[in-house]
Order: structure tokens, then C-alpha cells, then sequence
């Protein structure tokens, strides 16, 4: 599964470098991105350190020797300036800009800006690639920076210069109560819910406590919410009695976190359908030979990708379009046995943009939007909604392009909270999670996706009929199960 991210990250050179070195990450997506946006179920986990800097945030693998932990020092220095490196037999030359270093195989003395420093443990020469402790960095950085450095060593979050974000949160004194929390940068956290929390994770942005890691409120619905920082991340979780959401405002600085309101019956006919902001076409022949219209479509499945874009490579032999649109099929099939009428924008190897796939959707008018992804990493499946944007501009009773799921944010997070619920009693491991991503925040219904990895470390699963049929049939009952109150929240 591959999110886009709109907000660029780094320099060019850096991303170039990074695609060998290093895992970075964007900024206010939408993926969140997705980034994400993506959510890796791993263990254990792989150790890491993130470095956040005006030249770019980006996180380092942590390497375990002789019961220490080190990392690359080419690689420290890399996304912030010129850097090369030289082994000459046990010696390692280093250079920063016009900085010079020396270093030398099994021993601690290393010579900086022509003066003695001592490493806390050996310097480590492998492959003409330099290893210095991890503990070191607080005290190693500043002498070849020339400027200050802050170094979280328990967390592996390190802070080159005054880069950090600092956040306020404060519950309204409005009924129901919403925690507003504004901070200092823009951020893009990813966002889970679980009963009885909300939990931001801050993967790539240097936000830091805002003087105590424990906060309290006067709500009984919004207690309390807490600051965790390990691996090279941060998280804030917020403790809450009932279900909550989120949205952003302010251009990613300010969050909001309310409950989720209670469903009520349509007492009006919904928002005219949004249209696309360009002329994005709608191809019926992505779709076979139905016609939008015609038919009335409880659900529209969208297999993710397609045609020129493969998606992710599952393997070397299996892309993504493929696994989606198998079970795809497979899905439409099981709703179908339920007697619930089902349209697949695409039942080829077709290609499709956002646009049309949201323009498709929206023209057939259905109960609910299923989108399909798949994933090599992780297990089981992780179910998505929107986050929409707040800040919206409609014109009189025209909804935002970019906004039109904001109206039905409720169905939809009803339908995911329920779907991950009856797949976790068929004993898949599930997981609801909330991305501002797209097509889903142009889609006029109720919309979810899907995103389904291996049940095991056998990625080639993903292509196996009896596993496709498993989780077609697992989510098409949970979507049934649904039925009724999608179906009154058309």
C-alpha cells in the first residue's frame, strides 16, 4: 500500500540518499500519510534514533555490538551537509564541511578540530563504514557542529539547534468538551482510536513535552492525556469515557479532539453530490458494463491501483493491483450472496485516478465505499477513515471537493468500529485507524479502506485463495451486519 505526501521533505539530495540510508518520512499529509502513513506490525522492534534538524528530521537504524549500542556517523551527517569519509587501514578520516576527524579501529581516542576526544567505548571500522557509541552523540555532535545539540539518549530522540515543537492542550468548557491542542509547527500525527483512548503518534516531528509528560483536565469525558517518547517517537495519548475524533485547522497547527456525536436519522435530503475540481473524466468501461444510475449499488469496491500503477511490490513477482483486485472480486461475490448489489469500479487491470474513482463512486450513489489495499508488512488488517480537513470552503450548499466525506465521518467511523469489532471475533487481527488520505476525503457516503497483510512472515499468502476468502468473507459479513443503519444514513 503507497499514500502520497505532498509536503516535500528534505532536499533533493537528501531523498536521493535516503532511498540507501535512510527512512524519512512527510509531513502534513495527508499521510499521512500515509503515511503514513504505513503502520508496521513488527516484532521485535528494529531500534532506531531520529535526528531533527532545520535541514530535515530523519530516523537511523541502531546497531547492536559487543553489547552497545552504535550507529553510522556518516550517515548522522549526511542529510546536513557535505560529508566524506576515508579508511585508511584501522584509520577513518571524517570531514563536515571543513571540519576534519580521525578515528581509529578498537580504540576510544579520536582526534576532532585537531583535539583529543574520547569516545565512550570503541570506535568500530566495518566494511570502511564508521560506527561510534550511540551514548556519544550529545557531546560528539556539538564539536563538529559547532552549535548545540540536545540528546534524549532513553528515547534515541536527538535535536539539532532550537527545532523542537511545543504544543498547549486545554479542554473547552463547551458541551460536549473539546481538547484543543495548538503547537507551535504544523504536524501530521498518525491517529488510532481503542477503547478508551485516542493515540497520536509523532513519527518525524520534534515535538516535546510541554513541561509535565502527565496532563490533567477538568472532564469527566477528557481526563487526562500523556507524552511518550521511545524510539525515536513521540506519542500523545488521550485518555477520554467515550468514543473520540479528531480534525485539524489552522494549516496542521491546531488539533481538535471531540466525542464522536451520536447517530441521528437523515431529517433532510443530503448535500448535492461534490464534483471533481477538474475534468477528471469517469470511464464506464473501468467498471464492465454497468451504469451508474441504473442500478441501485449498496456497495462500491475499489481495488487500489491498477494498470500503470502496480502499487506496492508485495514481492519480486507480486504487485499490489493484483492481490487488491482478486479480492475484490472475491468480495463482490460475498456481498453479493447476501443480496446486497455491489459495484467494482474497476474489474480489470484498468488505470484510474483519484479523481475517477471518487467521481465514479459518487455517481453511483451507494450505501457504502470499500477501498482495497494490501501490505507486505504487518498481520491481519487495518481498516481506515478519513481525516477531513476543518477548514473548508463551501459555497452555499455545494460541499468542499476536498472535504465532501466530512458529512458522513460518522457512518463511516460507526462502520469501521464496527467491521474491525467482527473481525476480531472471527479472531483476525484488526486494527481502526484514521488518515487524512485520498479518495476517501472526496467520497460522499460512508467510506472505509481496507488494508490487508499476510496472516503470517509468508508474504506470498497474500496471493492464496483460501486467505483471500477468509477476509472477503470476514468483511463482507461485518458489512452486512451494517446494513440497516447504512442504508437509513443514504
Amino acid at each position: 500500500m503507497r499514500w502520497s505526501n505532498p509536503r516535500p521533505f528534505g532536499t533533493p539530495e537528501f531523498r536521493r540518499q535516503s532511498r540507501r540510508r535512510l527512512v524519512a518520512a512527510g509531513g502534513f499529509v495527508v499521510a499521512i500519510l500515509l503515511a503514513s502513513v504505513l503502520l508496521v506490525y513488527s516484532a521485535p522492534e528494529e531500534k532506531r534514533i531520529t535526528i531533527y534538524s532545520n535541514a530535515a528530521n530523519y530516523s537511523l537504524p541502531v546497531l547492536e555490538r559487543n553489547g552497545d549500542e552504535y550507529v553510522g556517523l556518516l550517515e548522522v551527517f549526511e542529510p546536513l551537509g557535505p560529508v566524506s569519509a576515508r579508511a585508511n587501514g584501522p584509520h577513518w578520516k571524517f570531514r563536515y564541511y571543513e571540519v576534519e576527524s580521525e578515528f581509529v579501529a578498537g580504540k576510544t581516542r579520536a582526534r576532532i578540530r585537531n583535539s583529543d576526544y574520547d569516545l565512550p567505548s570503541n570506535f568500530l571500522l566495518e566494511n570502511g563504514r564508521g560506527l561510534v557509541p550511540l551514548s556519544c552523540l550529545g557531546t560528539l555532535m556539538p564539536r563538529i557542529l559547532g552549535g548545540p545539540v540536545t540528546f534524549n539518549q532513553n528515547s534515541r530522540r536527538l535535536f539539532v539547534g532550537n527545532v523542537a515543537v511545543h504544543f498547549t492542550a486545554q479542554v473547552s468548557k463547551t458541551t460536549p468538551p473539546k481538547l484543543v491542542m495548538n503547537f507551535t509547527a504544523p504536524v501530521n500525527p498518525t491517529i488510532a482510536t481503542s477503547p478508551g483512548e485516542l493515540r497520536m503518534a509523532f513519527n518525524h516531528e520534534a515535538i516535546v513535552a510541554p513541561g509535565s509528560q502527565a496532563l490533567t483536565f477538568d472532564s469527566k469525558i477528557i481526563p487526562s492525556a500523556s507524552f511518550q517518547e521511545n524510539n525515536g517517537a513521540a506519542d500523545v495519548v488521550v485518555a477520554a469515557t467515550v468514543p473520540l475524533m479528531a480534525s485539524f485547522t489552522n494549516n496542521g497547527r491546531t488539533i481538535i479532539i471531540e466525542p464522536v456525536p451520536q447517530a441521528v436519522a437523515p431529517t433532510q435530503a443530503p448535500p448535492p453530490v461534490p464534483r471533481p475540481p477538474t475534468n477528471a473524466g469517469t470511464p464506464a468501461a473501468a467498471s464492465g458494463t454497468t451504469t451508474p444510475g441504473i442500478r441501485h449499488y449498496f456497495a462500491v469496491i475499489d481495488p487500489s491501483h491498477g494498470g500503470d500503477e502496480r502499487g506496492a511490490s508485495l514481492t519480486d513477482q507480486l504487485a499490489e493491483k493484483d492481490v487488491t483486485l482478486a479480492l475484490a472480486r472475491r468480495l463482490r461475490q460475498e456481498l453479493e450472496t447476501r443480496g446486497l448489489a455491489t459495484l467494482l469500479l474497476r474489474d480489470s487491470d484498468a488505470t484510474l485516478s483519484l479523481d475517477q474513482r471518487a467521481s465514479l463512486t459518487n455517481s453511483a450513489h451507494p450505501a457504502i465505499y470499500i477501498c482495497l489495499h494490501a501490505a507486505s508488512q504487518g498481520k491481519g488488517i487495518r481498516v481506515y477513515t478519513a481525516l477531513v480537513p476543518a477548514e473548508v470552503e463551501n459555497r452555499g450548499p455545494f460541499l468542499s471537493w476536498d472535504a465532501a466525506q466530512a458529512a458522513f465521518q460518522l457512518t463511516s467511523r460507526s462502520a469501521e468500529v464496527n467491521l474491525v469489532k467482527d473481525l476480531q471475533d472471527k479472531q483476525i487481527p484488526a486494527r481502526a485507524l484514521i488518515a487524512a488520505l485520498r479518495p476517501l476525503n472526496n467520497i460522499s457516503t460512508t467510506a472505509i479502506a481496507v488494508e490487508v497483510a499476510p496472516p503470517s512472515d509468508d508474504v506470498t499468502q497474500l496471493n492464496s485463495p483460501a486467505y483471500q476468502q477468509l477476509i472477503a468473507s470476514a468483511v463482507a459479513a461485518g458489512v452486512a451486519s451494517f446494513h440497516d443503519r447504512l442504508e437509513t444514513g443514504r
